[in-house]
């Protein structure tokens, strides 16, 4: 199958994409990632050259890999990038993406654990989509739900699914012939913005009770509730936020895993998560973003909070 993936960074975040691509490329993916971004190019990148057959101003392309190339690609908006992700994604397939068949995308705090294979085999079940750890159970009848059908019904669409659990937006992966849940997708972000007067240039969660708390994971649930296609669900151990999963690690929060102290964090009471564990695990190739000593520390630290943490957690 001849698929891609897509991701979108700015500043430091660049350690998040290193250590995503390097999980790919370990886990058997070849092709093009195609990297949205603000600001200047990661320092491990500076090879990377103009690519006028990308059709994108400024586009510039890095090979890391055997077969592995790292498309990069300037974009110029006011929207927090978490935010522009269905804008993104419909560009690359009208453009540098036209002939793949399906299209990943990944936060650039998340690493793969499974191989490549796996993920094409999912996305040809339906929309690929990972449960959320809070509010994972999300009846059909919740009232956030409700408030969400009034916003569809309100825009002339309806619901095509009862979904019962609530949809984290840091992945999501479909073919293309699936398009229309993108479609969807972009067309209640604009609609936040324009009639509900969402701020999308921030990502600050305001309160549960507002249907567009976490704008673009609202919008992504509310996208998978009125599309007209297929969609093929995981539950939170997708993402590592609970035991049993085998298929890729989520560093949600705001300290990542390339910024945190893990044996100030375990005397505080949180230990490391196993996508810390994922994170520098797969951090040293074929990308190098920090000297093989740091790892080497980072990976001991690791130990000694995992131990001080069977003793002293907040949680």
């Amino acid at each position: 199958m001849n698929t891609a993936i897509c991701t979108l960074y700015e500043g430091h975040y660049h350690h998040g994409l290193a250590a995503l691509s390097n999980s790919l490329y370990k886990n058997g993916f070849r092709g093009a990632v195609y990297v949205g971004y603000r600001g200047e190019l990661p320092p491990w990148a500076t090879a990377a050259k103009d690519n006028p057959l990308l059709n994108w101003k400024e586009g510039k392309t890095v090979s890391i890999a055997e077969g592995l190339d790292l498309h990069f690609l300037p974009v110029t908006t006011d929207y927090h990038l978490t935010n522009y992700k269905p804008d993104f994604m419909l560009q690359l397939w009208e453009g540098p993406a036209k002939n793949k068949d399906g299209m990943f995308y990944f936060d650039p705090d998340i690493v793969i654990k499974c191989h490549f294979s796996f993920y094409e085999k999912w996305i040809q079940q339906g929309v690929a989509l990972v449960h959320e750890i809070t509010a994972n159970d999300m009846t059909a009848n919740n009232p956030i739900r409700g408030f969400w059908r009034t916003i569809i019904e309100e825009n002339e669409e309806k619901v095509n699914h009862q979904i019962t659990s609530y949809i984290n937006a840091g992945f999501f992966g479909l073919m293309k012939e699936h398009i229309h849940f993108l479609n969807i997708f972009y067309k209640f972000q604009h609609l936040a913005k324009d009639r509900y007067k969402v701020n999308l240039e921030t990502f600050d969660m305001t309160s549960r009770s507002d249907p567009f708390f976490a704008n673009d994971q609202d919008v992504m649930n509310i996208a998978a509730m009125c599309t007209d296609v297929p969609l093929s669900e995981i539950g939170p151990e997708g993402m590592d936020f609970i035991h049993g999963g085998f298929t890729m690690a989520h560093a949600t929060g705001r300290t990542k895993p390339w910024k945190r102290n893990f044996l100030l964090s375990a005397l505080n009471g949180v230990p490391p998560a196993t996508a810390d564990k994922s994170f520098w695990n797969i951090v040293g190739y074929p990308i190098h973003t920090f000297s093989k000593n740091k790892i080497i520390i980072k990976k001991l630290s690791i130990k000694v909070a995992s131990f001080l943490g069977r003793f002293y957690r907040k949680y």
